[in-house]
Order: structure tokens, then sequence, then C-alpha cells
């Protein structure tokens, strides 16, 4: 997309929040215009030229539409992408270099987006997670947003059908952020997966060399002992 090639005199000014923190924001307006339309090219090289461009700008953290708009693009198809998504949306939470906060309209409207969250996207976060542990934070930022996370993150855990990798992160989150709401699913999960480890419980085993479910074991107890404490 030829970001140059569009009318420079094209000014919205409610794109943005002003303050010291967006000074100068308006002139930007036809650039950030034409890179969150790229975030819905069907071309991933179009949508990657898009999100990097509002980075640049620093729009994500300027712009509530930009950054409620970014918020629906968790589920972007494409996993590096998706993961410099959560990058940029966890870095509307957190301070800058500078010590300065994202405007709070822009927060506002994050947090908004990010409490709407429902399984399918909270699934594509912990396929972020899997893929770069160093996300974590970021991933729990986001999380942390969603009231409803807890109990989506328990049906990811107790649902069979899905990979095993992401059940064990969900497990994992559920600690980590502190979802207490996730605590009785935890416990039945516990029950279960020690009769089973113990042979007390008749349930069908993987086939060797495959993954077997008794290996989140570890990860239960774990989120459970998190909970549980004082």
């Amino acid at each position: 997309m030829d970001y140059e090639s569009l009318p420079q005199q094209l000014i919205q000014p409610a794109l943005f929040e002003y303050g010291d923190a967006a000074h100068g924001a308006v002139e930007l307006f036809p650039a950030v215009w034409a890179a969150t339309e790229a975030l819905f090219s069907p071309e991933l090289l179009t949508r990657t030229q898009g999100l990097a461009r509002l980075v640049e700008l620093g729009a994500v953290r300027l712009s509530p539409l930009v950054a409620a708009v970014l918020a629906d693009r968790l589920t972007e198809p494409d996993l590096e992408l998706r993961r410099q998504i959560a990058y940029a949306l966890g870095d509307v939470l957190t301070v800058d270099e500078n010590g300065h906060a994202a405007p709070d309209p822009v927060r506002n409207y994050l947090v908004n987006m990010l409490s709407q969250m429902r399984q399918r996207p909270i699934f594509a976060l912990l396929e972020i997670s899997i893929s770069d542990p160093m996300a974590e934070a970021t991933i729990a930022r986001l999380l942390n947003a969603c009231p409803y996370a807890g109990r989506h993150l328990a049906d990811i855990l107790t649902e069979r059908k899905m990979p095993l990798a992401v059940r064990r992160a969900a497990t994992h989150f559920i600690g980590f952020v502190g979802y207490l709401d996730a605590i009785p699913a935890l416990e039945r999960m516990l029950v279960r997966l020690e009769a089973r480890v113990t042979g007390q419980q008749v349930m069908p085993f993987a086939p060797p060399g495959q993954p077997d479910e008794a290996d989140l074991l570890p990860e239960v107890r774990q989120a459970l002992k998190n909970l549980r404490a004082p």
C-alpha cells in the first residue's frame, strides 16, 4: 500500500486523544488511516506492513480507534503477526520508557474490547505463549482485562479435543493470573488425572509415544497451589 499517495491535507482530529503525549498526532492521520486499513488486507505482507507502520507512528498508544481495531485482530491467522499485535496491545497497558501511560480513553477502549474476549481469541493468545515463552507477561496482561477469561481457560483445559500444549498453557495462565473461579474445574481435573495415574479409574490411554493427558498433572497441581496461596 502506498501511504504517501493519500492526500496529506486529510485531517481527522477525533482519531486521537490529545495532550502532551499526542502532540503532533493530527498530522499523522492519513498514514495512520492507510495503515489501519492495511490490517484487513488479504495479503499477509500488507497486514504486516500496516502494523509496523502503526507501531512506528505510535498510533496504537494514541488512538482509541486503532487500539480497538488491533484488539479485534487478536485472531489474526498468521501466528507471527498475531504475536506482534499482542505485544503492541500489551504496550498500551504499560508505561513507556519515559514513565508515561497511554491516554485514559485509549486504555479504556482497549480494556473494553479485551473484556469481551471469548474462547477463540483466548485460544489465539495461548498459541502465542506456546510459540514465544517471553510473551508470558504480555499475554497475562491482556487476559487479566477479561473477567470471563478464567471460565474460558477452564473450558479449554477440560476439553480433551484441544491440543495438549494449549491445555497446558491454559492451566498455567489460570494460576499465573489468578482466576479463582477456575478452582472447581482444576480440582475436578486433579481428581481425574490422579485417578488415571494410579489406575483407580478405567480410561483409555494415549498410544505409545503420543502426548498423554496425564502430563497435565504437574501444571494442574501448580495452578491450584498458586490459587490457594495466602
